[in-house]
């Protein structure tokens, strides 16, 4: 495996930039995966994503940091299909600023979440968790350059 080039990670980026959902794959304490589809935020490779305080993926994270991802572009066709798979880990965001910071970002690409809050209330919600994303491996797909190709990248220091 080798290490995430310059021109692989602008791809990346690019994927990262026009998606909005990730499947979010954590580990539940019975050691079966759990998987969930999540909004998400990115700086750079980290990915960021609000989750409920009580919520079994936090209970699961809590558990295994360890967790999987799957971002994925819409497409016409197989030809198409592009996105990226990863194997991370996913910690909870502390310290008030970097969780304003996490919140305003969330609701730049996702205004219409002001709508949903109790209370017309800003974000951070009570009850409301976020996670950093860190990927240690991230494959990329892209079937625009074969049926099935992909590509796997180490990204961890």
């Amino acid at each position: 495996m080798e290490h995430l080039t310059e021109a692989a990670r602008e791809r990346v980026l690019d994927i990262l930039r026009q998606a909005r959902d990730m499947t979010l794959a954590t580990i539940r304490p019975d050691g079966y995966p759990q998987a969930t589809t999540v909004s998400y935020v990115h700086d750079g490779l980290t990915l960021y994503a609000g989750i409920g305080l009580g919520s079994q993926k936090a209970d699961n994270i809590q558990h295994s940091s360890k967790v999987s991802a799957t971002v994925n572009l819409d497409y016409a066709d197989w030809r198409h299909i592009r996105g990226i798979s990863l194997g991370g880990t996913a910690e909870f965001v502390q310290g008030e600023e970097e969780i304003g910071r996490v919140a305003e970002a969330l609701l730049r690409k996702f205004p219409e979440a002001k709508e949903l809050a109790p209370g017309g209330a800003a974000l951070p919600w009570q009850g409301l968790l976020f996670l950093r994303i860190t990927p240690t491996v991230i494959s990329l797909l892209d079937y625009s350059l074969g049926f099935g190709h992909t590509e796997l990248y180490n990204v961890s220091s």
